[in-house]
């Protein structure tokens, strides 16, 4: 098991943990705004079970019906996790309105607010490894779980702020009013999480800082040839696929030619983690005079 699967596992874990917790501070006060709490806790476990899912195939190597591997799996549990914050925020939505129209007062407050904020202050703990790890591993279904936790850590500090207020008011319109700004903020984050995981489906570019990096690379590193032009880049979870044409002097052997194009991709993968690079030789008179001029 690799370690981004066993993070996936942990998020499950923890997801079943806070949402027990919140469960347990919703039925003690009946507060609307602490109900949303737990009602994006349970948007959590099912996000955190669409992430360990696409990690677990991502991981699967390549083979012949995927002979570029399975890394995109991932993007796809990144969108499903989306339109679950979309309906969960849908639903909040719902339990607000009834709140407003029907306020009910709010009972074991303060108990109720120390055991959801214990239950935040876990969801942040592991919201800093997922976002950290999400990126250190290059994991689109971990970092796009660490940000829909991250909006719930924040829209559960909303929460305990408002029903503490709304007990110390008295205004239980507080309570079904924060209720709805949790439903707006997860709404947010949803559409965050869908853009960013459709871009990965649709063969977005890499940054143009990492293109930089990488045209760097091969200028240092191409000796012998004359110039790389037509780079073009993709990504697909963990995995950076990189294409680009070189040119050679035309009166080069295949076997000096191979030599720089092992050269080029050896730097390429020992720079930049999951690099695929597929490189085509061309002869001199194919050359652009653009792109990527040779150190």
């Amino acid at each position: 098991m690799n370690r981004t699967v066993k993070i996936a596992w942990g998020s499950v874990a923890v997801g079943i943990v806070v949402l027990g917790v919140k469960t347990l501070a919703w039925r003690m006060t009946g507060s609307v705004a602490l109900l949303s709490d737990a009602l994006e806790s349970i948007v959590n476990v099912a996000t955190a079970l669409a992430a360990l899912l696409a990690v677990h195939i991502a991981a699967q190597p390549p083979d012949a019906d995927h002979p570029f591997g399975h890394h995109k799996a991932e993007y796809i549990s990144a969108v499903i996790e989306g339109v679950l914050i979309v309906v969960a925020a849908v639903l909040i939505l719902n339990e607000a309105w009834q709140a407003w129209a029907d306020p009910q007062p709010i009972v074991a407050a303060y108990t109720g607010l120390a055991i959801n904020l214990a239950a935040g202050v876990l969801n942040a703990l592991w919201c800093w490894v997922l976002l950290r790890e999400g990126r250190r591993l290059r994991s689109p279904a971990l970092e796009a779980d660490g940000r829909h936790l991250l909006t719930d850590v924040f829209s559960s500090a909303g929460v305990a702020v408002g029903v503490g207020a709304a007990v110390l008011t008295g205004w239980l319109w507080l309570d079904a009013l924060l209720a709805a700004l949790v439903a707006v903020n997860i709404l947010w984050s949803g559409w965050h999480v869908i853009r960013r995981s459709v871009g990965g489906l649709m063969d977005e570019a890499v940054p143009e800082s990492e293109l930089a990096e990488m045209r760097s690379i091969i200028s240092a590193n191409a000796d012998g040839a004359v110039e790389a032009h037509d780079l073009r880049s993709r990504r697909a979870g963990s995995a950076t696929f990189l294409e680009f044409h070189l040119v050679v002097p035309g009166a080069m052997s295949v076997d000096d030619a191979h030599h720089i194009c092992d050269r080029i991709e050896a730097a390429l993968q020992s720079e930049m983690d999951g690099c695929r690079v597929t490189i085509h030789v061309e002869p001199e008179y194919k050359a652009k005079h653009s792109g990527i001029v040779v150190l």
